[in-house]
């Protein structure tokens, strides 16, 4: 059995994300929030949107923020709105969650899986640069984990060869360069499009789906716009073709009682983080997680890498069975799905994600963690 099937069977004691005692700590703002929404009765594009909108892009600094229903939704509207064409090659890294590649073959796209760096676990520009070709269109820059990919070369190369610069930055929202030609921006913004998820697991996470789509130029955020809302532009006019992909009021409530408090979800998440690695880093046979100096590590998850397979799978089950859920993100990179397998590359070819797969282990995080918590499951090691 998979570990993903064992944990949804197990009982935890100690999880990855405390969803329930986040809402309990804060359960009377949430509980308003939405009961506002259930008296007013405008559940969809209610006056929470907006507001939220325009705290989401105050926060991040994001000219325009379009909210909608799911992360993967933003990544495919981002490929409609910027004129994808089936055929089209977007590459995308394969030591990654399945979205960009999916969106782009919903749409006749060729996802180009490429390789990741061992430390940051990001996109690795040697294999971007290997991998493009004339048909290259667009490529999807995945902050993973929490940190910034090597986002001033990649815009640098997308820029000397007139390929799209889309920010998939649904683990790493709220982290902000901190030298070089993009210094003071936060993620998300710096590509000619970013998306992300407001999935209840992330640092900023609802209590159901949601996404949005950032951008800083307005004649592609009214394209963005249309293209979520059936491809209209007033009712009953459709300029394009478009879907229907709305946050919901509630849902929107609950993220404006969140942006009060994301600065410390992410204070809390980066102290669990040190804490694990001045810990974890005393052991012979593991690596604790790089953070590299240029950018902040919001910590979307900490994700330590063992010398072998054997040893992690041990180190897993260790802490399953005393009641702590961990995960392996991701344990068969999407170039070796079967799903994918038109634009596959083989076994080998992406010798880094392999490698990484076998060997990662994520451990818990959230902005409920304390240090009791912390030594506990250090302790495990």
């Amino acid at each position: 059995m998979s570990q993903s099937k064992k944990n949804e069977r197990m009982e935890y004691r100690i999880q990855m994300v405390d969803l329930k005692s986040q809402y309990n700590r804060y359960k009377s703002e949430f509980d308003d929030a939405v009961q506002k929404v259930l008296v007013s009765g405008n559940f969809i594009n209610g006056k929470e949107v907006e507001e939220f909108s325009k705290s989401l892009s105050n926060w991040t600094g994001s000219k325009f923020v379009s909210p909608c229903a799911n992360g993967t939704d933003a990544l495919q509207i981002a490929y409609m709105a910027l004129g994808l064409k089936p055929g089209d090659e977007v590459i995308v890294p394969s030591f990654n969650y399945v979205s960009a590649a999916e969106a782009a073959i919903l749409l006749g796209l060729v996802p180009i899986f490429v390789d990741c760096d061992k430390r940051t676990f990001n996109i690795s520009i040697e294999s971007v640069l290997e991998s493009i070709t004339p048909r290259t269109k667009a490529l999807v820059a995945v902050h993973l984990f929490g940190q910034a990919c090597d986002i001033e070369s990649l815009e640098n190369i997308c820029s000397k060869n007139g390929i799209f610069l889309i920010e998939d930055n649904a683990q790493s929202i709220g982290a902000e360069i901190l030298f070089g030609k993009f210094a003071g921006k936060k993620l998300g913004t710096i590509g000619i499009i970013g998306t992300t998820s407001f999935f209840p697991s992330k640092n900023l996470g609802c209590m159901g789906d949601g996404g949005a789509i950032f951008c800083q130029n307005e004649e592609l955020y009214n394209k963005i716009q249309i293209i979520t809302n059936h491809g209209q532009k007033t009712r009953y006019q459709y300029d394009s073709i478009g879907l229907n992909s709305r946050l919901d009021t509630i849902q929107a409530s609950i993220l404006l009682v969140k942006m009060k408090y994301i600065d410390k979800f992410i204070k809390t998440r980066v102290e669990t983080a040190d804490f694990y690695s001045k810990e974890l880093s005393k052991i012979s046979g593991i690596i604790t997680p790089l953070k590299s100096d240029w950018t902040t590590h919001v910590f979307h998850q900490y994700t330590i890498i063992f010398e072998d397979e054997y040893s992690r799978n041990l180190a897993s089950d260790s802490l399953n069975s005393a009641g702590i859920q961990n995960m392996i993100y991701y344990p068969k990179p999407l170039h070796l799905h079967s799903a994918y397998e038109s634009e596959s590359r083989p076994f080998g070819s992406l010798p880094v994600s392999e490698w990484l797969g076998s060997r990662v282990l994520s451990l818990p995080i959230h902005s409920e963690m304390n240090s009791d918590i912390t030594k506990e499951i250090s302790s495990f090691f």
